[in-house]
């Protein structure tokens, strides 16, 4: 054989308990599973550590850093061989050349990838979603990817500049193009249809993105492909997770439904926990059951922590960013510089003075002045903070002003220092409802968002929460038994996109796994790294704990690091057992 991994826990994905013995690879494929003979190339000793599937993402951006990047971090540092990108109808492709301007201001404001970045570092070697796919397949990656038809791009590609405004409706004729295009992509390999319905994607330009209010008759047109094709999932992102109007919500579950109904194919959504609307979950994951009651397979993509932004003066965001003296002296200069800069009194007086004039409602005013959601970060995270931890506690304790407090706290490491700000999925200060979200009977483990929100979000360390925190479980005492981890990391992701030869340690399975040290797995706090293309910046973060993630059967990753190789490719579509 080519690999032998020795004397593991094995937890083979399918959420059978778990079992000790070996894994035998051969060309690739898991040729041996149990008390495995005979001789290796190479032996891994698993005593003490667990052998889980490779991890499956199921949400990501990278769109844009597979131009340019074979590793695909921060997604395979944590564990990932398999991903999922085009996600909320923003992508690449289709792309005509005077349109790829807009796509990266489209995608410099909905995923926070910055724009100097993605001119110099895309290809654009392709326009069609075909070309695309065929562009991607001269590549290889430390990671698989595939990706869905983006609804966004298609929408310009066919529409022209009206396909940017969301007040435009297309002409039946226009409908018809982009059921066409959408049939050529998955028959060239697409993993299906991605839409976004929400009014916090917009533009680098602030503007709303032309899908955010498409018709029932556009959507179910451009759908009408995956039922001709017989193949491909849908994945949206709607608002109805965020609203107080019980009327809005019904109308965006139902074209959900209606969607499911019409093309017969597996259908995922983003749910998440919002303050003005903190209940609103369990309404949906109802009617989730109704639908799926009525023979339709529709899951709720949920995430297993907070989804928390990172403030920092070195990041995109902190909370003194609406200042204008912050603002001006922020566009003059970066780094050091800028450090210097926000450390002299005079400019530290005028920022804190035009920032205590600030009153903001809404998410601007959780980041600006939500000081009793913003934490340190510590080494591990703690992504369940206690309120008396925050630094208006901390404020408050010392009998300090706040904002200065807090623009101090920001200087501290050299002004790198970062501030967690759970912003969704956290509005009781515990938990508990994301233990509730990941346990529903129709939750599929997503949102990582991978290659996107690169200073500003940084979550694409998903999977290593995911296994590493309910495990062992939440503070309030709630855990998920491991078996049920690792299959909602694996598996059960697999088999949403159809891909049914990865995710379990089965004989004749891709030999995708991951050997962990669980008890030594955590989360360090992110880094800032400058290492996009024309210097851009983004957060990096690694975990502890992986002693190997395998891809194919080769080592990718050793103890954290890269060893270089890059067997993955692009999947085009369903993957046969």
């Amino acid at each position: 054989m080519d690999l032998i991994i020795k004397g593991g826990e094995i937890v083979d994905g399918t959420g059978a308990d778990r079992f000790r013995g070996d894994v035998g690879v051969k060309d690739g494929r898991i040729v041996a599973v149990g008390k495995v003979e005979g001789t290796a190339s190479r032996v891994i000793d698993a005593d003490g550590a667990i052998v889980t599937p490779g991890f499956v993402d199921i949400h990501t951006h990278y769109d844009g850093q597979v131009s340019w990047d074979a590793m695909l971090a921060p997604s395979s540092l944590n564990g990932v061989t398999s991903a999922a990108m085009g996600n909320c109808g923003v992508g690449f492709a289709p792309a005509r050349a005077d349109k790829h301007d807009f796509l990266i201001r489209l995608l410099e404001g909905v995923e926070d990838i910055p724009g100097t970045a993605l001119h110099e570092g895309l290809s654009w070697d392709w326009e069609s979603f075909p070309d695309y796919l065929d562009a991607l397949s001269r590549r290889a990656y430390a990671i698989d990817i595939g990706a869905h038809m983006p609804h966004a791009p298609l929408r310009t590609y066919v529409m022209g500049d009206r396909g940017a405004d969301h007040t435009a409706a297309p002409t039946p004729a226009e409908i018809e193009e982009m059921r066409r295009l959408t049939f050529e992509a998955l028959e060239a390999g697409a993993l299906g249809f991605s839409t976004t319905r929400t009014m916090f994607h917009r533009t680098r330009d602030g503007d709303n993105v032309g899908t955010l209010t498409a018709s029932q008759a556009e959507l179910i047109g451009i759908a009408d492909a995956l039922k001709q094709a017989g193949k491909g999932v849908i994945q949206l992102i709607s608002d109805a997770y965020l609203t107080n109007d019980d009327d809005f919500a019904a109308r965006e579950l139902q074209l959900i439904r209606s969607l499911a109904q019409h093309t017969g194919r597996r259908l995922s959504f983003t749910v998440q926990q919002n303050d003005d609307a903190p209940d609103r979950w369990r309404a949906i994951f109802t009617e989730i059951a109704a639908m799926r009651d009525a023979g339709l397979d529709v899951s709720a993509q949920v995430a297993p922590r907070p989804i928390g932004a990172i403030l920092s003066f070195a990041a995109t965001m902190n909370p003194f960013v609406g200042s204008p003296t912050f603002r001006r002296i922020a566009a003059a200069m970066q780094g050091d510089r800028l450090i210097a800069e926000l450390k002299t009194p005079d400019v530290k007086a005028r920022i804190l003075a035009e920032h205590a004039a600030v009153d903001l409602t809404g998410n601007g005013g959780v980041i600006t002045k939500g000081y009793a959601r913003m934490f340190r970060m510590t080494d591990p995270v703690d992504y369940e903070p206690s309120a008396d931890c925050s630094l208006q506690a901390e404020a408050h304790r010392l009998a300090r002003n706040v904002d200065e407090y807090v623009y101090e706290t920001l200087l501290e490491e050299g002004g790198r220092r970062l501030i967690y700000l759970p912003f969704n999925n956290y509005s009781y200060g515990n938990l508990d409802d994301v233990h509730g979200m990941m346990t529903g009977p129709h939750a599929l483990f997503g949102i990582s968002d991978g290659g996107a929100h690169c200073g500003f979000i940084c979550d694409a360390s998903f999977p290593t929460t995911t296994i590493g925190l309910w495990s062992r479980g939440s503070k309030s005492g709630r855990r998920i038994a491991l078996e049920d981890l690792v299959h909602g990391c694996t598996q059960r992701n697999a088999r949403h996109l159809g891909w049914r030869d990865r995710g379990t340690v089965r004989v004749g399975q891709l030999a995708d796994l991951n050997v962990v040290d669980l008890d030594g797995l955590s989360l360090s706090p992110p880094t800032i790294a400058h290492d996009l293309p024309a210097g851009g910046a983004r957060l990096l973060q690694t975990a502890k704990g992986y002693r190997q993630t395998i891809k194919s059967g080769v080592v990718t990753f050793e103890a954290g690091e890269w060893t270089g190789a890059t067997p993955g490719r692009l999947l085009r579509g369903d993957q046969a057992a």
